[in-house]
């Protein structure tokens, strides 16, 4: 088990080429924003952060304006005051906004509290009630616009994706964000394999797992802290570095960590250069295997 020190600064995943837009390529590690612009207290916090994390490399930056019903995009648009050009720029549209004209009306806003005239990518938030075909014309006006580089969808389970798959202009679907991490890997039945074979990476939300019991039980597990202790770094560096990890040489997940205090950010960031070799990724998902049947997606 060991780390390999010589890996590089910055591992990356590629976002393939839409009919509009180049590949890009980034950093396998970006920064998430859920539950940022809560508490005014913790403005200059939070603030801080996502300038640290873009400074060490992070630059992905993923929000929604279900977050704090926009506070997060507030946060996050007075962290790229004179930066904007840094940050690949991520938001999201609840599903009842994802209209013809409402998603449009819902992203003008989501820009003005950004203070950007562009996102880099714009997700619907999870399935609703609106038809695809209504959301999916949205968003190509917004692409007209210079509004929306790429667009893409969250929450989307296998069935989810073919469908949308079979709706005209859903070949540039950029991504799907799902919650993914050690605990809940659902998704490796059905739905990664799927979006590997349409050359779509991931973007995982909750990688190292939100609050609670399951939380409590992946960092105080006991292979877990063994194999955290023995490469010297702390558990939830470990618990990243596993959801980055290459899957038959080929890395296609983009974890979305949050982070506010100092020491966490900078962890993240050196997650990046964290390799994990077959003993240690072989014991991790034998202490927390992925499950043998087809089961709901995981939402949070």
């Amino acid at each position: 088990m060991s780390s390999d020190a010589s890996a590089p600064l910055a591992t990356m995943v590629t976002l393939p080429a839409t009919v509009s837009q180049p590949d890009v390529t980034l950093p396998a590690i970006g920064q998430g924003t859920w539950h940022m612009g809560e508490d005014m207290t913790a403005n200059r916090d939070e603030v801080r952060a996502l300038q640290q994390g873009l400074e060490l490399g992070m630059r992905l930056i993923d929000t929604a304006e279900m977050y704090a019903e926009g506070g997060a995009e507030t946060v996050v648009g007075e962290a790229l005051l004179g930066r904007r050009d840094q940050a690949f720029l991520v938001s999201k549209v609840y599903p009842w906004n994802a209209g013809r004209t409402s998603a449009i009306e819902a992203c003008e806003r989501s820009l003005k509290r950004l203070g950007t005239d562009h996102l880099d990518l714009y997700l619907l938030h999870w399935p609703g009630n609106i038809a695809l075909e209504e959301t999916l014309e949205a968003f190509e006006r917004l692409q007209e616009q210079g509004k929306v580089k790429r667009f893409g969808v969250s929450n989307f389970d296998a069935d989810a994706m073919a469908a949308l798959h079979a709706v005209p202009g859903a070949s540039e679907c950029a991504t799907n964000q799902v919650l993914y991490h050690l605990g809940s890997r659902g998704i490796e039945r059905r739905l990664r394999p799927w979006m590997r074979e349409h050359g779509m990476p991931i973007m995982a939300y909750s990688p190292i797992a939100q609050g609670g019991r399951l939380r409590d039980e992946l960092m105080t597990d006991a292979d877990v802290l063994e194999m955290a202790s023995s490469l010297g770094i702390t558990p939830a560096q470990l618990l990243l570095a596993w959801s980055i990890r290459p899957v038959a040489g080929q890395r296609d997940v983009i974890a979305i960590p949050k982070a506010v205090r100092s020491e966490h950010v900078e962890q993240n960031a050196r997650a990046l250069d964290i390799v994990l070799d077959d003993e240690v990724i072989e014991r991790l998902e034998a202490a927390f295997p992925a499950p043998d049947h087809d089961v709901p997606l995981d939402i949070i």
